[in-house]
């Protein structure tokens, strides 16, 4: 009889509940991982397309809010063969403690402690679904499973001075078992190895599935509770002395480069959202979206390659330092230094520069648009200015703290309004 290697059985939950309101108006009518980026993507592609490149084909998205977007995304993009087994399923908030919504990231685990009984994994991962970074998640659970924690946490490095940013891991100087888990401290010490550096927690963990089940259980009677991972289960278990942590630093991706090797960035507001676009289109890309042996998933429309047309003086259509996906049109039109997504339509002596435009734009004759953002299917005008005076921005859209603009998605943006 041929002998088979034991594989651990292994449950990913991707937790996909989040409101996303620093990311209004982007997040008005979606769910936050359900956001477009990168042209082509939702946020969610990222952490699904980790896991299944990883061989963790068992997967579970818990949904909360504004879920419709999502719900369809995953419906028809993530549909994996049933053959072995695979599948990459939304579950929504099902209410099971009464008529409430998820209190927390732990109670959304403890409402729906019936998928772990169903599947009965000895290790469970659960991820966040609104993060931009690369990861082979087998090399976490691989250390996991070693080490014989309770919880492993991810962890990535980042100077100490930003410690107050973030949830940062303290370790005993030795080895990976976590000594503290503290939200956002003033003191934080730094590394054995690098004193000027911190562990900050990236939101990705690695449990042991008994051990799980058993304290979000005694988590969910705890009246004094957040009811959160980061906030209530990792403390009780590096009290008990059940916790390591994983480097981020030691993920090798089959594939990364030097440049873009380490690279995680969350998103969670307007200008980490902007500047992780600007990331994707340097000349050597601080992120290669263009790693083919590690590649990040999703299912395109059926469109036509981008048309750039018209080689007049005043009117050449042409993209500089850009990303330009299917369906778009250039019609004697300039991009700089821009993401642009599918279906946008750029008409003659248009200017988008320093910009994010997702699907569906169209941008008039003589417009100009300038470090903004522009949701799906706006109509910019001809002639219509964004980014251009801060004054009337600010009085007709959502301007960030670092001055990006946000047209909102179906906007009609009338040159009329211009002073």
């Amino acid at each position: 009889m041929p002998k088979f290697r034991h594989e651990p059985r292994v449950l990913a939950i991707v937790l996909a509940g989040g409101e996303g309101k620093r990311l209004a108006p982007l997040t008005h009518d979606r769910a936050k991982p359900a956001v477009p980026f990168g042209g082509n993507y939702r946020l969610i592609d990222f952490a699904l397309s980790n896991l299944v490149n990883a061989g963790y084909r068992r997967v579970v998205v818990l949904t909360q809010y504004k879920s419709h977007s999502l719900d369809r995304h995953i419906s028809q993009t993530w549909r994996l063969s049933h053959l072995l087994g695979n599948y990459v399923a939304t579950v929504p908030a099902q209410m099971r403690r009464g008529p409430h919504w998820f209190a927390g990231s732990a109670d959304a685990i403890f409402q729906n402690l019936n998928l772990l009984r169903d599947e009965r994994p000895e290790h469970v991962i659960v991820f966040g679904a609104d993060h931009i970074y690369r990861m082979d998640p087998a090399q976490m659970v691989a250390q996991h499973i070693a080490s014989g924690a309770g919880v492993t946490v991810a962890a990535i490095r980042v100077p100490i001075e930003q410690a107050s940013q973030f949830g940062v891991i303290e370790t005993n100087g030795h080895g990976h078992e976590i000594a503290a888990f503290r939200e956002k401290p003033a003191d934080a010490r730094g590394l054995a190895d690098a004193p000027d550096q911190v562990y900050a927690s990236m939101g990705n963990y690695v449990f042991d599935a008994e051990r799980l089940i058993e304290i979000v259980t005694e988590d969910a009677h705890d009246q004094a509770s957040v009811h959160d991972i980061g906030g209530s289960i990792i403390p009780k278990l590096v009290a008990s002395g059940e916790a390591e942590v994983y480097d981020f630093a030691a993920n090798v991706v089959p594939g990364a480069t030097e440049r873009d090797m380490g690279y995680w960035r969350d998103v969670g507001t307007l200008d980490a959202f902007y500047d992780a676009h600007m990331d994707l289109i340097s000349v050597s890309p601080i992120f290669n979206l263009y790693n083919m042996d590690w590649p990040i998933l999703t299912l395109p429309e059926p469109l036509p390659p981008a048309k750039f047309v018209f080689a007049e003086d005043e009117r050449m259509g042409h993209a500089l330092d850009s990303m330009v996906a299917s369906g778009v049109i250039v019609s004697g039109a300039t991009i700089d230094h821009s993401v642009i997504a599918p279906r946008v339509h750029l008409h003659a002596r248009a200017l988008v520069t320093d910009s994010v435009v997702f699907s569906g734009v169209n941008v008039g004759g003589g417009a100009v648009v300038r470090r903004a953002i522009i949701d799906k299917d706006v109509m910019i005008e001809p002639g219509a200015r964004i980014g251009v005076d801060p004054e009337e921005d600010r009085r007709r859209f959502t301007v960030s703290d670092g001055g990006i603009v946000v047209v909102p998605k179906g906007a009609r943006v009338s040159a009329d309004e211009q002073p």
